[in-house]
Parts: C-alpha cells; structure tokens; sequence
C-alpha cells in the first residue's frame, strides 16, 4: 500500500544509531493518532505502526503489551491539545468550549468509536481498564476539576457544590449518548447541557 494510500504520513528514512526514547514514543503516537482518528481502531496493527512509524516490533511490544493499551496511549496523545481546558476567567464559557471540542472529536471523527470499543474491551481487559482510567478518564476528569475549583475560588460557582459531581453532569451525559445512543450528541444537546447546568431547571420565583 503506498503512502498515499495509508492515509498516514510515513517517518523518513534516517541514519543509523539509536534514538531517544522520547522520539521514538513521539513517532509511534503521531502514527497511531492518525490511524485513529481517520480510521478507527480496526485497522490498526502492531505491524502497520512499526512500518510507519520506523520503530520495531520488539520495542512496540516492549511498551504496549496489548493492541488496546498502543490504541488508548495514541489516542490520548492526539486529542490531548484539542481537549486542552481554557481559562479566559468565564467558566460558563470555557465549560461550553471545552464541551463542544469533545463533541465535535467524539462525532465528526472515528474518535467516538475509539473511546466506546476502548470502554468495551476495559471490562474484560483488566489491564486496558487500569491505564484508561490512569492515563485518560482520571486525566480528564483532573483538568476539568481543576478549572471548575479556580472558577469556584474566583465566586463563580457556590462553595458547597462538589465540582466533581459538575464533571460526571456534563461529560457523564456525553458519554451516555454515546454508549445508548438513542439519542445524537448535537451542538444543541451541548449547549442545553450547560444551560441547565447555570440557569438550573426550575422556575423563576414569580413577583411577590
């Protein structure tokens, strides 16, 4: 298959001698991202990421034990800037960014099958189950934690209000939509989300 036809840019040849560690990890993530987030996680191969990436087998093997934990490492790498959290100083409206760059990976790229066949071979995969929860659902669950708790010390959200429990709201019902997808993660769905979250669902006090 040719370059071209990969649809994933191919390292250049180089040199002998060995590389750092960390170009060689940087190498296999780029690769791996790419394969994910164009195709999906069914393509991918411990032989296709070695001939792309110029990195053997062996040293694959070495530091993935398994095709989900290479696929939960690359996928993590790829989004990690896009689904980085803002702080402009208004949480209403970095909760809305934030959520809507997840919904867009989550929908409009093969990432959203990714995460769920990830999620999936985690119940039985013990091992893909402790690094998705170190490596990425813990991560995310961190940054959003830590930008909801500024924004609680700066007076914008009530002291009493476990921020976590803001976290499961929002990205729990992404999530569920699509894990049962009786329903589309929309921009509307996303924006709904974090009205409610700040407007709250029940009416206003009429006048005395």
């Amino acid at each position: 298959m040719t370059k071209q036809a990969e649809g994933v840019d191919e390292r250049p040849a180089r040199g002998r001698g060995r590389r750092p560690a960390d170009e060689v990890r940087a190498d296999v993530f780029r690769v791996v991202g790419q394969i994910l987030l164009k195709e999906g996680i069914v393509d991918l191969t411990f032989e296709r990421v070695a001939r792309l990436s110029g990195v053997s087998k062996t040293t694959l093997y070495k530091w993935w034990p398994s095709k989900g934990a290479l696929a939960l490492d690359g996928y993590f790498h790829a989004v990690e800037e896009t689904l980085a959290f803002e702080d402009t100083g208004d949480i209403r409206a970095d909760l809305t960014s934030q959520l809507r760059a997840f919904a867009r990976i989550m929908t409009c790229t093969p990432a959203g099958r990714v995460v769920t066949e990830l999620i999936g071979q985690s119940q039985t995969d013990e091992d893909l189950a402790v690094a998705f929860r170190s490596l990425y659902s813990s991560e995310r669950r961190r940054l959003a934690g830590e930008r909801l708790l500024r924004a609680q010390a700066q007076g914008q959200i009530r002291d009493e209000v476990d921020v976590q429990v803001l976290v499961d709201q929002l990205w729990g019902a992404v999530y569920q939509r699509m894990l049962v997808p009786d329903e589309p993660v929309t921009d509307e769905f996303v924006l709904a989300l974090v009205s409610n979250l700040f407007n709250g669902i029940t009416p206003s006090p009429g006048p005395p």
